[in-house]
């Protein structure tokens, strides 16, 4: 699948052992670093929009999480606060002592425990459109009259977290339970392209693949203590929380005041996948939040 940065050239690709598991990068741009981070059930081509639009300013490093997209399937180690930790040492091991972090989804929920654990490291955190274990992600999943009439009924955080039986009924059915998943979830499902669709069934359809990709809702008990105890520090850097108006909304600025001290908020009327339904809005207000005029 090709990547692109402003002007055209492909991105280029690496791998670096760190934290003991083998992860797939792009890097594209020059310039100060920004670290992207994709959600579930996405990979790195979930920013393949939005990477041109950043790197006529700034170098981005866009990783596969541990045991999604390209990266190494690892066995353990799913927890958000280790998979921060994979990220630190990544651009540790690529020579960044200090950037940028933008997280969307469990990508956010990793980014927030960067910022937490290396505060001195992250300059800038953009928070994207996800609730935070320990914060009210369990009250998403659970079975209520109002959350099965909501469109941001997050059932499969239960459904991933029992042992087995997700992958027993997904695997070989990839293309049909992620089509719709990824779509139900957008304003605009047309934003979702045929091409996204083949990359995300390819990585988690390969051996282990949705295995690994449920052994990150298995942690979310461990990551709910975890960022209750790392709340216990609010966040000093600059945060932009981001939501969509048909998604999670205002509730990823609520979060965000709940851990930390200087936040600014922007809700987009699009649905969860901002960076495929809508990346020129959603990269302008990185921009012009990196550049403090948010």
């Amino acid at each position: 699948m090709r990547i692109v940065d402003h002007r055209g050239d492909l991105v280029r690709h690496g791998r670096e052992t760190v934290n003991g598991v083998r992860l797939h990068y792009l890097t594209a741009g020059e310039g100060e670093p920004v670290l992207l981070l994709h959600g579930v059930p996405k990979t790195s081509y979930h920013w393949r929009h939005v990477i041109p639009l950043l790197t006529p300013h700034y170098q981005v490093i866009v990783p596969d999480m541990r045991g999604l997209g390209d990266s190494e399937h690892a066995t353990d180690g799913y927890d958000m606060r280790n998979v921060a930790e994979d990220f630190a040492q990544l651009m540790s091991a690529l020579g960044h002592e200090r950037f940028r972090v933008v997280g969307e989804d469990w990508g956010a929920a990793a980014a927030y425990q960067l910022a937490a654990a290396y505060p001195d490291r992250v300059q800038q955190l953009v928070y994207q459109e996800m609730i935070l274990p320990g914060f009210g992600l369990e009250d998403y999943s659970f079975l209520t009259a109002q959350n099965v009439r909501s469109y941001v009924w997050l059932w499969h955080i239960n459904f991933y977290a029992v042992p087995e039986f997700p992958e027993m009924l997904i695997n070989g059915h990839e293309r049909e339970y992620f089509s719709y998943f990824i779509k139900h979830e957008t304003h605009d499902p047309t934003a979702i392209t045929p091409d996204a669709i083949d990359e995300y069934v390819r990585c988690y359809g390969s051996p282990g693949g949705v295995k690994c990709m449920c052994e990150i809702y298995r942690a979310t008990l461990t990551d709910g203590d975890q960022n209750v105890e790392s709340a216990k520090t609010p966040l000093r850097m600059p945060v932009l929380a981001v939501g969509s108006e048909h998604f999670i909304g205002a509730d990823n600025e609520r979060q965000m005041r709940e851990v930390a001290q200087d936040v600014r908020s922007v809700i987009l009327p699009w649905g969860h996948q901002l960076a495929e339904e809508s990346p020129d809005e959603l990269a302008g207000h990185y921009l012009r939040f990196f550049g403090g005029e948010l």
